[in-house]
């Protein structure tokens, strides 16, 4: 192969793992969003039921089937699964920003600049 080739080859390469880092963070981001999204569902679900007596009727999706239960049986499982959410957004957020640095290493390391469009 001649010079050319190969520095078309390098280029091509580097074109590719920039694709993968840019298509990783992105998903990862869409992750963040929703899971985002979920957790204010679920504060907003705690907002309102927190201050209705416990005895009082409710209902809950449960894998797509709608369940009659009380107040005092919902919210202690809403409020586990708001906590789960957040921890779960915490390491979202510590992986995009591992992957974020990752990616600055390897532009550095690859002396390779992005333009902005």
């Amino acid at each position: 192969m001649s010079q050319q080739q190969l520095s078309a080859k390098k280029q091509q390469d580097l074109q590719v793992q920039y694709s993968n880092y840019k298509d990783t963070l992105q998903a990862i981001a869409q992750k963040i969003g929703d899971v985002e999204q979920e957790t204010e569902e679920h504060k907003l679900v705690l907002e309102t039921l927190t201050p209705l007596p416990g005895d009082r009727k409710c209902f809950r999706m449960i894998n797509g089937v709608l369940v009659e239960r009380t107040v005092s049986d919902v919210l202690p499982a809403l409020q586990t699964n708001a906590n789960n959410l957040k921890e779960v957004l915490e390491n979202l957020v510590k992986q995009y920003r591992s992957k974020q640095e990752d990616m600055d290493k390897w532009k550095k390391k690859n002396n390779v600049q992005v333009v902005q469009q």
